[in-house]
């Protein structure tokens, strides 16, 4: 799993931006259990989802600030 590209992500529409950012937010809750419970699982995970989760919510900001 690369880390996502901005670039990619602005032609998404709103609807999918807030279903990927909740979609997102579970793995990575996911990950931290997995985690907690001793689990295995790919550390280098974390960065990548909250870049990822990051990334969304810029674009979901910049978008609702130029609405308004």
């Amino acid at each position: 799993m690369a880390l996502s590209n901005f670039q990619a992500l602005k032609d998404l529409d709103d609807t999918k931006i807030t279903e990927m950012i909740v979609e997102s937010k579970k793995e990575l809750f996911n990950l931290r259990l997995q985690k907690a419970t001793r689990q295995s699982f790919k550390a280098h995970n974390f960065k990548h989802l909250r870049h990822k989760i990051a990334q969304l919510l810029t674009l979901e900001s910049q978008r609702q600030h130029n609405k308004n």
